[in-house]
């Protein structure tokens, strides 16, 4: 009994042994898993994985080029670049360029007062995108480091100082020059423009307004929708030719079709994110209804809208706009289904490629508004 009794004592103590020792490599390798998880978070998406931590020692297996004064620039270059979310910042300077031109009514309106105008209301108008764009990540950084984790804020790339400094500064300079341009039209794009983004993200109580997913989609509409094609056309239209404010057939168009698109982005903005939005409490359409159905609700608006792009041109009697805008809304319509019909839920770069595909077509109209007559 005795002996027996020694016996049993060593093989728990061995059993107790051996399950430690378990348990010790289990977070040994649940630590080495963070650490490349948080190296991999860093790296630009767009160069897919430039560097491979090694699991085993924890270095990288290809060595980082040495850091040159060039290199430091290409890197500060790239994080500003991501930060400034490129996608919208074509599609403000596209937007601009296409509303402005519907105010030219002869050859002799191109002339270098309409050019400074442009050059004016775009350069105002990115500066203040960038404040919008650069704030909504300052808001939603915890939630970007599983959506967006490449974004230089989630990544550690910028600090949140930097961040600050950055958004206060646009925001600034748009001001500034709004008002040395002296158009009201302008002015009152920016101001209301910063109203909007602000209430968007900023996390204050009252606001926020992105947890509440009609609300959103009001903000996008109204900036994307109204205030760029009504605002930035009378300021062409009062300010740089000194017309009388008046609504025309295209610019009417070019508003009710772009709230068909801005409400389409403001949905599909979140079928990629519908993970982040989850933990963080967004109550997105997308994340009550699921991403399969508000895809086929953006795909529906988006055909809807082509529909009656169709018929808008088939009732002008300017043949040429006639043909261009019919023949180009038809092949854009064309092109949607059939990418659609493409789409993989389960892959969540297949719905972020849609997205992008989608502020593609967003630019393409901007090509077909001017031409509307």
């Amino acid at each position: 009994s005795y002996v027996a009794a020694h016996v049993l004592r060593y093989k728990a103590f061995k059993n107790v042994q051996r399950l430690y020792a378990e348990r010790l490599q289990e977070q040994r390798q649940n630590l080495m898993l963070q650490h490349v998880k948080r190296s991999i978070i860093t790296l630009n998406p767009r160069k897919h994985l430039k560097y491979i931590v090694s699991s085993a020692s924890g270095h990288s297996l290809e060595s980082e080029p040495p850091k040159t004064p060039w290199r430091s620039v290409q890197q500060a270059v790239d994080a500003f670049y991501r930060f400034s979310r490129p996608h919208t910042v074509i599609g403000t300077a596209l937007s601009i360029i296409s509303v402005s031109l519907l105010a030219v009514e002869k050859l002799s309106d191109f002339s270098p007062v309409f050019v400074t105008g442009v050059l004016e209301a775009i350069g105002a108008a990115l500066l203040m995108n960038i404040y919008i764009v650069g704030l909504n990540q300052l808001s939603d950084i915890e939630i970007d480091k599983v959506n967006k984790p490449y974004l230089p804020l989630a990544s550690g790339e910028y600090s949140v100082a930097t961040g600050v400094m950055i958004v206060s500064s646009f925001a600034i300079m748009s001001f500034w020059l709004g008002w040395v341009v002296g158009s009201w039209p302008l002015f009152w794009a920016l101001f209301i423009s910063f109203v909007l983004g602000t209430a968007y993200s900023i996390n204050v109580p009252l606001l926020r307004w992105k947890r509440f997913a009609v609300i959103a989609a009001m903000c996008i509409l109204a900036v994307r929708a109204v205030i760029v094609q009504i605002a930035f056309y009378l300021h062409i239209q009062m300010y740089v030719y000194g017309r009388p404010a008046l609504l025309t057939k295209p610019v009417i168009f070019a508003t009710a079709f772009m709230s068909f698109f801005s409400v389409v982005i403001a949905l599909f903005k979140d079928i990629p994110d519908i993970v982040g939005d989850k933990i963080y409490g967004i109550q997105s359409f997308t994340v009550r209804l699921g991403q399969e159905k508000v895809f086929w609700i953006c795909i529906l608006l988006l055909e809807m809208a082509y529909a009656v792009a169709l018929l808008v041109g088939a009732t002008t009697s300017c043949i040429w706009s006639k043909w261009t805008t019919v023949i180009g809304h038809a092949v854009l319509g064309s092109l949607l289904w059939t990418r659609a019909k493409s789409i993989d839920f389960k892959n969540k770069a297949s719905i972020t490629s849609f997205y992008m595909f989608i502020w593609k077509l967003f630019y393409a109209e901007y090509l077909l508004i001017p031409l509307v007559r």
